[in-house]
């Protein structure tokens, strides 16, 4: 699924708008140091309700963390670091 949805032309609009909200580098931080350690395959779906987020942060923080879509990962102005 996920595949499918990095090649539609949504795909960039919807990380676009994933890097504008105010608390997504620290749902990834989370994510890269927390969850992925205890559940290296956790769905979008299951992160979504463990974390309270909008499936579509969801989706974005697992392709970056996962080596999905490199040019959301080239974001101008993005940090990773937090």
């Amino acid at each position: 699924m996920e595949d499918d949805l990095e090649r539609s032309p949504l795909w960039l609009i919807l990380v676009e708008v994933v890097h504008r909200l105010p608390m997504y580098r620290y749902h990834k931080a989370y994510v890269r140091d927390h969850i992925l350690l205890e559940d290296p395959e956790i769905t979008a779906e299951e992160l979504s309700k463990r974390l309270d987020i909008p499936l579509g942060e969801a989706l974005v923080i697992l392709s970056e963390l996962r080596g999905g879509l490199k040019e959301s990962e080239q974001h101008e102005g993005e940090e990773d670091e937090v």
